[in-house]
């Protein structure tokens, strides 16, 4: 029996609209200008309805949004290509398809970027996760932490209205650190105390380093009087004049105890979190910008952001450790923090802390985490 010749003269285009995996084509602010039939099939979604439309990151999931902003935007930027991102796929009917995006900037003859080709692949039932490689962390690791322990080591401020305390737990057994940082110090004794939370790309005794340089710098831009936004820009510039720490995500926050007006900025960090008396948690979006050296050419405008917390309240900050999973969205963990959150905000800060690390550090979790918690009493009537 022979085969038809014609069944295997397939067309380029043939090939491009029914391959086994999406097709799209972006402006470089992702909104989409080709896609392939695989992808519509997929979505459910008719490509009349997204191109020139939709941008690619709002099919995203909440969680990948916020990840397609600080991290494969920025890198596209740098390097010109992402690999194997898991992100979330939000269909028609709203479920979710659980895909890896490769993704590359195409460029003119001249070099200048023109537009983003993405490959999106179906991971519903990928089973491939990756290994750590634990040896040459073991090779470092006693050094590491040493150095991590003095840099980390401290009081935090103490005063009658603050509750404060922090927990650290690294990612895998046998005590390895890496570039998970977080820093509370007064601003003005007993009235503004500043807090901070830090993650460094990587761990180990390079991680630690890195980490130890940005939080000096931190706390030396603070003395000057810089606010949350103004902060982040110094240290951006520091970041990039010294070649340290570049992608670097940072939380910073000034609380004032009187008054309990916060001011805060993220940069590629994940948001705070805040529990009012009488209210559910709520997750703080505002002052949000890239991470730290993010652009080698031109700077990123930094913004800030403010709100009231009533006596009573209670802030949380975190390393993306605590609700990043390989094997879950990242909205799914900062839901799993907010869950918690609503179940135990009334616990003092010491055993809160522990009680978020326990709950949502499982122990396949191969990050650092940590979590500062900061809770403002109940003023004392005489």
């Amino acid at each position: 029996m022979t085969i038809d010749d014609a069944l295997l003269e397939d067309t380029a285009e043939d090939l491009f609209e029914n391959a086994p995996c999406g097709y799209l084509s972006t402006r470089l602010d992702g909104t989409i200008v080709r896609l392939n039939r695989t992808f519509e099939a997929w979505i459910g979604v008719p490509r009349e309805e997204l191109l020139g439309k939709r941008r690619l990151q709002q099919l995203l999931a909440p969680g990948g949004r916020i990840y397609f902003e600080t991290h494969i935007a920025p890198l596209l930027r740098m390097q010109g290509s992402v690999r194997a991102i898991a992100v979330e796929i939000v269909r028609a009917d709203g479920s979710r398809l659980p895909a890896l995006l490769n993704a590359t900037v195409r460029t003119d003859d001249e070099g200048r970027p023109q537009l983003i080709r993405a490959t999106i692949f179906d991971a519903t039932d990928r089973r491939r996760y990756e290994q750590e490689l634990l040896d040459a962390r073991r090779r470092e690791h006693d050094i590491a932490l040493a150095l991590q322990r003095s840099l980390l080591s401290g009081t935090l401020p103490a005063a009658p209205q603050l509750d404060l305390d922090v927990a650290y737990r690294p990612g895998v057994s046998g005590l390895e650190v890496g570039g998970d940082w977080y820093d509370a110090f007064w601003l003005k004794e007993g009235e503004t105390v500043a807090l901070a939370v830090g993650d460094v790309v990587g761990r180990g005794l390079g991680a630690a380093a890195t980490m130890g340089q940005l939080r000096s710098a931190l706390r030396a831009l603070a003395a000057t009087g810089f606010g949350p936004s103004a902060l982040l820009e110094a240290l951006d510039r520091y970041a990039c004049l010294h070649e340290v720490g570049r992608m670097t995500t940072v939380v910073y926050c000034e609380l004032e105890l009187a008054t309990g007006r916060l001011r805060y900025a993220c940069a590629g960090h994940p948001p705070p979190v805040v529990v009012r008396p009488g209210e559910g948690p709520s997750i703080l979006w505002g002052g949000r910008s890239t991470p730290l050296d993010a652009f080698r050419h031109g700077r990123v405008a930094r913004e800030e952001a403010a709100c009231e917390l009533p006596p009573g309240s209670v802030l949380v900050l975190y390393t993306d450790g605590l609700v990043e999973d390989r094997k879950q969205p990242l909205q799914e963990g900062i839901d799993r923090l907010v869950g918690e959150l609503a179940q135990h905000a009334a616990t003092p800060a010491g055993p809160l802390v522990a009680q978020l690390v326990h709950a949502l550090h499982g122990s396949e979790n191969t990050d650092d985490t940590c979590v500062l918690a900061a809770r403002l009493r109940e003023a004392d009537i005489d």
